[in-house]
Protein backbone atom coordinates (compact mmCIF):
# COMPACT_ATOMS: atom_id res chain seq x y z
CA UNK A 1 0.00 0.00 0.00
CA UNK A 2 1.32 3.41 -0.47
CA UNK A 3 2.53 4.85 2.29
CA UNK A 4 2.01 9.24 3.24
CA UNK A 5 5.48 11.03 4.61
CA UNK A 6 4.25 10.05 7.43
CA UNK A 7 3.64 6.23 7.72
CA UNK A 8 -0.16 6.56 6.69
CA UNK A 9 -1.25 3.65 4.21
CA UNK A 10 -3.35 4.86 1.78
CA UNK A 11 -4.81 3.90 -1.49
CA UNK A 12 -5.89 6.30 -4.16
CA UNK A 13 -8.51 5.68 -7.17
CA UNK A 14 -8.40 9.00 -9.34
CA UNK A 15 -12.25 8.95 -11.59
CA UNK A 16 -11.84 10.28 -15.06
CA UNK A 17 -14.99 11.45 -16.88
CA UNK A 18 -15.68 9.64 -20.25
CA UNK A 19 -14.45 12.89 -21.98
CA UNK A 20 -10.93 13.43 -19.76
CA UNK A 21 -7.89 12.32 -21.70
CA UNK A 22 -5.56 13.75 -19.78
CA UNK A 23 -4.46 14.91 -16.32
CA UNK A 24 -2.26 17.51 -14.97
CA UNK A 25 1.13 16.02 -14.80
CA UNK A 26 1.35 17.03 -11.29
CA UNK A 27 -1.18 14.86 -10.42
CA UNK A 28 0.55 11.95 -12.20
CA UNK A 29 3.23 13.07 -10.78
CA UNK A 30 2.09 13.04 -7.05
CA UNK A 31 0.61 9.46 -7.48
CA UNK A 32 3.72 7.80 -8.49
CA UNK A 33 4.98 7.35 -5.02
CA UNK A 34 1.58 5.49 -4.44
CA UNK A 35 2.91 2.86 -6.86
CA UNK A 36 0.34 0.04 -7.38
CA UNK A 37 -2.05 1.69 -4.53
CA UNK A 38 -2.99 4.88 -7.22
CA UNK A 39 -5.51 3.54 -9.66
CA UNK A 40 -6.56 5.96 -12.49
CA UNK A 41 -10.63 4.66 -13.31
CA UNK A 42 -11.59 5.62 -16.64
CA UNK A 43 -15.82 5.71 -17.00
CA UNK A 44 -17.45 4.54 -20.20
CA UNK A 45 -20.13 7.21 -20.91
CA UNK A 46 -20.97 10.37 -19.67
CA UNK A 47 -24.25 12.04 -17.55
CA UNK A 48 -24.87 14.74 -14.96
CA UNK A 49 -24.18 12.28 -12.72
CA UNK A 50 -21.90 9.45 -13.96
CA UNK A 51 -18.58 9.96 -12.21
CA UNK A 52 -20.69 10.58 -8.98
CA UNK A 53 -22.64 7.14 -9.48
CA UNK A 54 -19.14 5.15 -10.09
CA UNK A 55 -17.98 6.93 -7.14
CA UNK A 56 -20.72 5.54 -4.90
CA UNK A 57 -20.34 1.80 -6.34
CA UNK A 58 -16.44 1.79 -5.34
CA UNK A 59 -17.07 3.05 -1.92
CA UNK A 60 -19.54 0.52 -1.57
CA UNK A 61 -17.20 -2.76 -3.12
CA UNK A 62 -14.57 -1.71 -0.86
CA UNK A 63 -16.66 -1.30 2.42
CA UNK A 64 -17.31 -4.74 2.31
CA UNK A 65 -13.84 -6.09 1.08
CA UNK A 66 -12.44 -3.40 3.48
CA UNK A 67 -14.98 -2.86 6.46
CA UNK A 68 -12.44 -0.84 8.70
CA UNK A 69 -11.62 1.84 6.31
CA UNK A 70 -11.87 5.46 6.14
CA UNK A 71 -13.33 6.87 2.76
CA UNK A 72 -12.30 10.30 1.62
CA UNK A 73 -14.20 11.87 -1.41
CA UNK A 74 -12.04 15.20 -2.62
CA UNK A 75 -14.85 17.10 -4.85
CA UNK A 76 -16.29 20.58 -4.40
CA UNK A 77 -19.54 18.60 -5.01
CA UNK A 78 -21.89 18.80 -2.31
CA UNK A 79 -24.64 16.45 -3.99
CA UNK A 80 -21.94 13.53 -2.17
CA UNK A 81 -22.91 14.82 1.23
CA UNK A 82 -26.12 12.86 1.24
CA UNK A 83 -24.24 9.49 0.29
CA UNK A 84 -21.68 10.32 2.85
CA UNK A 85 -24.24 10.94 6.02
CA UNK A 86 -26.22 7.28 4.93
CA UNK A 87 -22.70 5.72 4.93
CA UNK A 88 -21.93 7.15 8.64
CA UNK A 89 -25.49 5.24 10.23
CA UNK A 90 -24.07 2.15 7.97
CA UNK A 91 -21.15 2.45 10.29
CA UNK A 92 -19.09 2.58 7.04
CA UNK A 93 -16.32 6.11 7.93
CA UNK A 94 -16.54 8.46 5.00
CA UNK A 95 -15.84 12.19 4.12
CA UNK A 96 -15.89 14.64 1.72
CA UNK A 97 -12.87 16.98 1.62
CA UNK A 98 -12.12 19.91 -0.98
CA UNK A 99 -8.86 19.24 -1.20
CA UNK A 100 -6.28 16.58 0.00
CA UNK A 101 -4.86 19.13 2.14
CA UNK A 102 -7.80 19.10 4.32
CA UNK A 103 -7.27 15.37 5.36
CA UNK A 104 -6.07 15.87 9.08
CA UNK A 105 -3.83 12.28 8.20
CA UNK A 106 -2.48 14.13 5.32
CA UNK A 107 -1.70 17.63 6.69
CA UNK A 108 -0.69 15.60 10.15
CA UNK A 109 1.83 13.46 7.88
CA UNK A 110 2.93 16.97 6.04
CA UNK A 111 3.43 18.60 9.24
CA UNK A 112 7.42 19.59 9.28
CA UNK A 113 7.52 23.20 11.91
CA UNK A 114 7.36 22.55 15.23
CA UNK A 115 4.62 25.19 15.07
CA UNK A 116 2.61 22.67 12.32
CA UNK A 117 2.70 20.07 14.49
CA UNK A 118 1.51 21.73 17.58
CA UNK A 119 -1.31 22.64 15.82
CA UNK A 120 -2.22 19.22 14.08
CA UNK A 121 -2.25 17.61 17.65
CA UNK A 122 -4.33 20.82 19.34
CA UNK A 123 -6.68 20.06 16.50
CA UNK A 124 -7.17 16.29 17.00
CA UNK A 125 -7.34 16.85 20.40
CA UNK A 126 -10.42 19.51 19.92
CA UNK A 127 -11.88 17.10 17.65
CA UNK A 128 -11.64 14.03 20.16
CA UNK A 129 -14.12 15.65 22.42
CA UNK A 130 -14.76 13.65 25.56
CA UNK A 131 -12.37 10.96 24.60
CA UNK A 132 -9.09 13.01 25.03
CA UNK A 133 -6.17 11.06 26.80
CA UNK A 134 -6.69 11.32 30.21
CA UNK A 135 -2.95 10.48 31.39
CA UNK A 136 0.14 12.03 30.37
CA UNK A 137 1.44 8.18 29.53
CA UNK A 138 -1.72 8.12 26.94
CA UNK A 139 -1.40 11.77 25.72
CA UNK A 140 2.24 10.86 25.01
CA UNK A 141 1.18 7.46 23.52
CA UNK A 142 -1.61 9.53 21.31
CA UNK A 143 0.64 12.10 20.20
CA UNK A 144 3.28 9.10 18.92
CA UNK A 145 0.52 7.34 17.47
CA UNK A 146 -0.95 10.87 15.97
CA UNK A 147 2.65 10.88 13.73
CA UNK A 148 2.79 7.15 12.66
CA UNK A 149 5.65 6.59 14.68
CA UNK A 150 7.71 8.87 13.31
CA UNK A 151 8.80 10.94 16.37
CA UNK A 152 10.85 10.17 18.48
CA UNK A 153 10.21 10.25 22.51
CA UNK A 154 12.12 13.34 22.94
CA UNK A 155 9.81 14.81 20.40
CA UNK A 156 6.91 14.48 21.65
CA UNK A 157 7.97 15.74 25.18
CA UNK A 158 8.96 18.69 23.47
CA UNK A 159 5.48 18.72 21.69
CA UNK A 160 3.68 18.22 24.95
CA UNK A 161 6.02 20.74 26.89
CA UNK A 162 4.89 23.22 24.10
CA UNK A 163 0.84 22.18 24.66
CA UNK A 164 1.54 22.94 28.39
CA UNK A 165 3.50 26.67 27.38
CA UNK A 166 0.76 27.51 25.18
CA UNK A 167 -1.95 26.91 27.97
CA UNK A 168 -3.62 23.66 25.90
CA UNK A 169 -2.77 21.30 28.76
CA UNK A 170 -2.23 20.93 32.31
CA UNK A 171 -0.86 18.29 33.69
CA UNK A 172 -0.85 17.91 37.35
CA UNK A 173 0.68 14.32 39.22
CA UNK A 174 0.57 12.53 35.62
CA UNK A 175 -3.65 13.67 34.72
CA UNK A 176 -4.17 15.88 31.75
CA UNK A 177 -7.08 18.69 32.14
CA UNK A 178 -7.12 20.55 28.79
CA UNK A 179 -8.19 24.35 28.20
CA UNK A 180 -9.55 24.51 24.36
CA UNK A 181 -11.43 27.04 23.36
Amino acid sequence: MGLLQGGEVFKVKIFLGGNQVKIPLSIARALQSFGTDAEYIQIEGSGSNALDFHIAYYIGRLAIECPDSFFHIISKDTGFDPLIKHLKKQNIFCKRSTSIGDIPLVRTANAKSATEKIDAVIDNLTKRGASKPRTLKTLSSSVKTQFANQVTDEEVGDLIHQLVKRGVVKINDGKVSYHLS
